[in-house]
């Protein structure tokens, strides 16, 4: 009996060991997330890119030019600056962003920032450009992310989307907000339409004798699930919500570019920049790189940025909200 008590008390110190570890642990990350935070706060970049496809003209003409044409250039260059300085009109502007998409549309948390510190110095003649990048995701994250650009048109801000890569389903989303869209040829376009899709484990657990139990209030809380039996009732209703979202997509659209033939673009489809502009769904076919140098000779040109600062602490939560996520959204 004495050595099961004294097992048992080993026991209990090691179990108290790893609580007081695991504790010690969680403080210090919270003492040192707090500290993050009191240090970093979020910082709006924003950078003249006229500047760079200066110094890169710059770089090229150092190179290549001989030793009296680029002492020509250097006196030209110089003329040039001065001039700028010199000049009292304030030539138009175009504010650069750049969203990057992911399933959840995370860059939208970025996005409403640079929106609104454009939105307190933009002056009439102004216009925002956005390179846009998204194959879509979550129809509630990218419906912000389109509200957050019409702000933009609401407040009679041009708007020029390009998109170089791709823009699907919530991505086009976005992309049909712009006056006017630009596609590289190959860039994906299109993918109007709307997908759900959810694994059902219920044999699986029947057949290993594993109850599972799913309490509602309201007919239809709960349409289908992972674990449970799914209805016919429930599937039917199922589907129509996805009809529903996939008719105020389709009417989205038409709202922006009243042009295209909805009815054929809207089968979930994908097209290249070239076929897209047949169907109207894009303006022209150019890259980002192309419209912004040419647009550097006459316009100032500024790439906005918001960059949060995160602590220790948020991003730890981060992670467990999204796994959270993952379990109710599956």
């Amino acid at each position: 009996m004495t050595e099961f008590f004294f097992d048992y008390g080993l026991f209990l110190a090691k179990a108290a060991t790893v609580v007081a570890a695991i504790l010690v642990v969680v403080v210090f990350l919270l003492v040192l997330g707090s500290r993050q935070k009191a240090g970093k706060k979020e910082l709006l970049e924003v950078k003249k890119l006229n500047r760079k496809y200066e110094d890169m003209a710059r770089a090229m003409n150092v190179g290549m030019l001989p030793k009296l044409a680029l002492k020509k250039y250097r006196k030209q260059e110089k003329q040039r600056r001065k001039a700028e300085k010199s000049a009292d009109d304030r030539r138009k502007r175009i504010y650069v962003l750049n969203f990057h998409g992911d399933i959840r549309a995370s860059a939208v948390a970025s996005l409403r920032e640079e929106i609104t510190a454009i939105l307190t110095v933009a002056e009439e003649g102004d216009e925002a450009f956005l390179r846009l990048e998204s194959s879509g995701g979550l129809v509630h994250s990218y419906g912000l992310a389109a509200s957050q650009l019409m702000r933009l048109r609401e407040q009679n801000i041009p708007l020029t989307v390009a998109v170089d890569k791709v823009a699907a389903s919530g991505g086009y989303m976005m992309a049909c907000v712009g006056n006017r869209i630009l596609a590289a040829p190959f860039a994906i376009i299109g993918s109007i339409g709307v997908v759900a899709q959810v694994p059902n484990f219920h044999r699986l657990l029947e057949k290993h004798d594993i109850d599972f139990e799913q309490f509602t209030a309201g007919e239809f809380k709960r349409t289908v699930t992972l674990f449970g039996e799914n209805t016919e009732e429930g599937k039917a209703k199922f589907r129509e919500e996805i009809e529903d979202i996939h008719r105020l997509f389709k009417d989205f659209i038409v709202q922006h570019r009243p042009e295209v033939d909805i009815a054929r673009v809207s089968t979930g489809e994908s097209w290249p920049g070239t076929r897209a502009l047949e169907h109207k769904l894009v303006d022209e076919l150019m890259t980002s790189d192309d419209y912004l140098l040419e647009a550097s000779e006459s316009t100032d040109i500024y790439e906005v940025r918001y960059v949060p600062r995160k602590s220790l602490g948020d991003k730890i939560a981060f992670q467990l909200q999204r796994l959270l996520d993952r379990w109710r959204y599956g």
